[in-house]
C-alpha cells in the first residue's frame, strides 16, 4: 500500500508557484484628502467590494472578490500547464501624506484559487487551493485612475 502511494505521488507534477511580489507603492502628487476622495470614487468605479474604510488611520480593506486568473491573480504552473479558472482576491490600501502636496499609497494584495484547472482543458475543481500572487494590474489601474481625479 505504501509503495503504491510512493509511485502515485512520485508521478505528480510539481506546482510552480508565482514569486509574489512586494507590496505596490506609489506616490500621487496631491494633498491627502484630495487622494483619499479620488480613491474612494476610483475604488467605486472598479466596483470592489469594501470590507472597512479609516479615513482617519488611512486604511481601505477589500472584501474577497472573485476574479479570473491571470486578470488580477497569477497562481503558476502545475508541470508545463498554467493554473486557470477563477482567484478569490483582496486588497488593503494604506494611505498617508507625505508632505504638503503629496500622498503616499501601498497596496497589499492577498490571493488565492477558488476553482482552478490545469491549462485550458478539463472541469474546474475547488481542490487543492493554490496561493496566487498579483500580476500588478490591478494596482498599476487604480493608481492611474487616482491620478486623473486629482487632476480634475
Amino acid at each position: 500500500m505504501v509503495s503504491l502511494a510512493l509511485v502515485v505521488t512520485a508521478c505528480g507534477r510539481p506546482l510552480v508557484s508565482p514569486l509574489a511580489p512586494p507590496p505596490y507603492r506609489a506616490e500621487i502628487s496631491a494633498p491627502y484628502d484630495r487622494t483619499w476622495s479620488a480613491l474612494v470614487r476610483a475604488l467605486a468605479r472598479e466596483n470592489l467590494p469594501l470590507r472597512a474604510i479609516a479615513r482617519d488611520s488611512g486604511v481601505i480593506a477589500s472584501d474577497d472578490a472573485v476574479t479570473p486568473i491571470g486578470l488580477w491573480a497569477d497562481c503558476g504552473a502545475v508541470g508545463d500547464d498554467r493554473v486557470e479558472g477563477e482567484a478569490i482576491v483582496s486588497f488593503t490600501l494604506f494611505v498617508e501624506p507625505n508632505g504638503a502636496g503629496a500622498t503616499r499609497v501601498q497596496v497589499n494584495s492577498k490571493m488565492r484559487t477558488q476553482a482552478h484547472r490545469k491549462g485550458s482543458s478539463g472541469k474546474l475543481k475547488p481542490l487543492p487551493v493554490y496561493p496566487c500572487a498579483s500580476t500588478g494590474r490591478f494596482e498599476a489601474n487604480l493608481l492611474e485612475t487616482v491620478r486623473d481625479l486629482v487632476r480634475e
